[in-house]
């Protein structure tokens, strides 16, 4: 769509002229702010009113980002995860309020027969990390990681706090998913949600899809924070598990076939930035999927990240850090808003009352927990584009407690 600054990779794609304004922020992605291959989507109340990509997806080619370059996008999984629980909990096969050991008699072991399938939604189950070593190819053995987590002893009494759960979350609703349904998760969200909805996205992706992948681009370090400065000097802490007894996926296995083709359902999903706003939109457009219009949220002190997080039925809500850590650790978007981002910077959020759905990724990551600059440039310019601004967070905090 532009090719104006021989410097600027041309975009491609489709928008509607009313959302120009994240047209330009896109453009200013690549050419201000290191971006170098990505895709963002938004749908408007059932249509698509941005569609666009660029770039490059694998600069060690010079592959250029295509209509259907897909790529990791991390903890953005865990979306698909909480609509495949909130699938089976429509249906009435388990209940938030159910204990995850009715299920899975295993996981009661060490003080976790009371830990219900809510409390690991709203990540407050007490299990966010492993206290054992677990080798470096450990995330890819499911029955490993799940004998692991039932033997695992909560770092603190379930529902008491909250702390981020960046892996086993994803294997212990997958977990559930399998107990009660006798296939895996990433079948199961195959067959009941992605192929239904048209998606391309895949948690455990084929072979066939290869050819189609973005490599992940790390970035440099970043500047430190209260979770660096846990994870590198306080030894068995949370954050330093999270950092060092997390397997070699997020370090080296992102981009080889083994990692992908795994089931890794915290981490390794593959899509685009179309899938993740189809994904939201097909959740809009089906207002029983998840419950409540508006849902209770465990907001306060992470003890897992060290910075203030929201978490809601499987979703992150608005956080916003910025005078306590700086950029890049919050997810500004509406204050009825949910989604997820991923490591790096990507997103897929949904906003109920404009019935907006939104996804972006890269294959460049960016520094912080939440979004960077790009993506929350992005954001910024959809939510101006409807005449609309996220509100302050104080806002949304008094919110949660009404």
């Amino acid at each position: 769509m532009n090719d104006r600054n021989p410097c600027m990779p041309t975009i491609y794609g489709e928008v509607d002229p009313a959302f120009d304004a994240v047209t330009a922020e896109f453009e200013r992605n690549f050419a201000e702010r290191g971006e170098v291959g990505a895709s963002v989507c938004v749908i408007l109340d059932g249509r698509p009113v941005v569609d666009l990509w660029g770039g490059v997806a694998d600069p060690a080619t010079g592959r250029a980002w295509e209509r259907d370059t897909v790529g990791v996008v991390f903890s953005c999984t865990k979306a698909a995860v909480a609509l495949c629980i909130h699938l089976l909990s429509r249906s009435g096969e388990i209940d938030p309020n159910m204990p995850v050991s009715r299920v899975w008699p295993e996981f009661a072991a060490n003080g976790k027969g009371d830990i219900t399938i809510g409390m690991l939604l709203d990540h407050s189950a007490g299990i966010p990390v492993l206290s054992a070593p677990i080798g470096p190819k450990a995330l890819q053995d499911w029955d490993f990681m799940t004998g692991r987590i039932a033997e695992q002893t909560p770092f603190w009494r379930p529902g008491t706090r909250h702390g981020y759960h960046p892996v086993t979350f994803g294997h212990t609703l997958g977990e559930v998913v399998r107990r009660v349904t006798g296939v895996s998760i990433g079948s199961f969200f195959a067959t009941e949600i992605a192929e239904p909805m048209g998606l391309d996205f895949w948690i455990g992706l084929p072979e066939q899809i290869e050819p189609r992948i973005a490599p992940i681009i790390t970035a440099a370090p970043g500047p430190t924070t209260p979770f660096l400065e846990a994870a590198l000097h306080q030894r068995g802490s949370i954050p330093n598990l999270f950092v060092f007894n997390s397997g070699d996926f997020a370090r080296t296995g992102v981009n080889t076939r083994a990692g992908r083709a795994a089931e890794i359902p915290g981490a390794n999903g593959v899509t685009n930035a179309r899938g993740l706003a189809r994904l939201y939109a097909g959740a809009l457009q089906d207002p029983d999927l998840i419950p409540g219009e508006r849902f209770p949220t465990s907001p306060g002190f992470d003890e897992t990240l060290h910075m203030s997080t929201r978490f809601d039925r499987g979703f992150m809500r608005a956080m916003d850090n910025h005078a306590a850590l700086g950029d890049g650790h919050s997810m500004r978007v509406g204050a009825h808003a949910y989604g997820h981002c991923g490591s790096g910077g990507s997103i897929g959020f949904a906003d109920p009352a404009p019935r907006l759905s939104v996804g972006y990724t890269m294959n460049k990551l960016g520094h912080g927990t939440l979004l960077n600059e790009r993506g929350q440039a992005l954001v910024d310019a959809v939510y101006r584009s409807l005449g609309l601004s996220a509100p302050p967070i104080r806002h949304q905090l008094e919110q949660d407690h009404q």
